[in-house]
């Protein structure tokens, strides 16, 4: 059985079920980021398979619990993740994505070509300086994946966030101890959590959480 073989049967068991198209352009995802990460060091991954799984998977468990349309933004996004994963699955979405790094925003935007992806923006920057095009009404959801500590990470997007909207925070093993730490930050932006998601990849042993802060005003 081949990776994308293998990551179809594993998102249909968490409740994602991927058409044809869909895994087509994971494919092409997946052979763009092996061929660039060959010339400049995007991902850690030494298989693909760690790369569907640890990546693309990963960055798709959000998608069940997530309004099937709106403005996202992905902050931080490096190599697309979760923000391009979920774009793929959530065609919907008018997706915006910041990033600092200026190779891997030139992967980013060769990538968006190359999957045909419509109402997807990238800003080259930081979010703490703003960023030219970003929504001022605030997005319905907001992802950052590996952007810095749950309590920075909540600092940093909260203001982004519509009101009524989500923040996505991958917390980890730990997400108690996550969420603790961030309870002063959380309560100064005005977000609270309403949901957190276990779930366990294939091949782990320890589970992982997924906290959805919504924005009450």
């Amino acid at each position: 059985m081949n990776e994308l073989e293998f990551f179809r049967q594993e998102a249909l068991h968490f409740g994602i079920p991927l058409s044809a198209p869909q895994l087509h352009r994971f494919r092409v995802y997946l052979d763009e980021l092996w061929e660039w990460n060959r010339r400049i060091n995007l991902i850690g991954m030494d298989t693909r398979k760690r790369v569907v799984m640890e990546l693309f998977l990963d960055s798709l468990m959000p998608a069940p619990y997530l309004p099937d349309r709106g403005k996202m933004l992905d902050v931080g996004s490096g190599a697309g993740f979760p923000g391009l994963p979920l774009k793929i699955f959530l065609p919907d979405y008018d997706l915006h994505i910041v990033e600092s790094n200026a190779k891997k925003v030139g992967f980013l935007r060769q990538a968006i070509r190359l999957l045909g992806l419509q109402r997807v923006l990238v800003v080259h920057g930081r979010i703490e300086e703003g960023g030219s095009g970003l929504s001022t009404t605030g997005y319905d959801v907001v992802t950052a994946k590996a952007l810095a500590p749950l309590s920075k990470t909540i600092a940093l997007c909260a203001p982004f966030v519509a009101t009524g909207g989500r923040l996505v925070g991958f917390l980890g093993n730990r997400p108690d101890e996550a969420l603790e730490s961030a309870r002063s930050v959380m309560d100064e932006h005005g977000v609270s959590l309403f949901k957190k998601i276990p779930y366990r990849l294939p091949g782990k042993t320890s589970r992982r959480w997924i906290g959805f802060i919504r924005k009450e005003s």
